[in-house]
């Protein structure tokens, strides 16, 4: 389990974007559900393809290999997290992502509540098969995050 500080954080993930805590993400321990995470990195990931990468996904997909999510602390209805998304590793059809919600706590406290790493597959929208990684994307990638590679 990779801990992230708040600064490292800030200084080396060039996007992010803001989550909404909704009424319906708060389960029976008044704190957001630990399966609501995946669809708030889900979000996150989704919005750096299309803001960072332009990425159309009609011609080439993305689809999910492997996700691996670390929780630090829970996300209360009043908190403001924020998800931020970089691009560690390009390879041939797939690349990692790395993913950290930090934000503010109802009161006021600034901390990291998760991370995640996922490891993504460009896909054929065909035939689901794997295919590179198109290359407009990777320099996109690239530019986003300058350590990817």
């Amino acid at each position: 389990m990779k801990k992230y500080s708040i600064e490292e954080v800030k200084a080396s993930f060039s996007f992010s974007v803001p989550l909404q805590v909704r009424f319906s993400d708060i389960d029976g321990y008044m704190h957001v559900n630990n399966g609501i995470y995946f669809n708030y990195f889900e979000h996150a990931r989704a919005q750096y393809l299309f803001q960072i990468c332009n990425w159309n996904i009609m011609d080439v997909g993305t689809v999910v290999a492997n996700v691996n999510l670390d929780y630090y602390s829970p996300i209360h209805a009043l908190d403001l997290p924020v998800a931020y998304v970089r691009v560690s590793k390009i390879g041939n059809t797939s690349f990692t992502m790395e993913q950290v919600i930090l934000g503010k706590t109802g009161q006021g406290e600034e901390i990291v509540f998760a991370s995640a790493t996922v490891t993504m597959v460009s896909v054929n929208m065909k035939t689901m098969k794997p295919v590179p990684v198109p290359e407009e994307y990777v320099s996109k990638m690239k530019k986003s995050t300058p350590s990817a590679g």
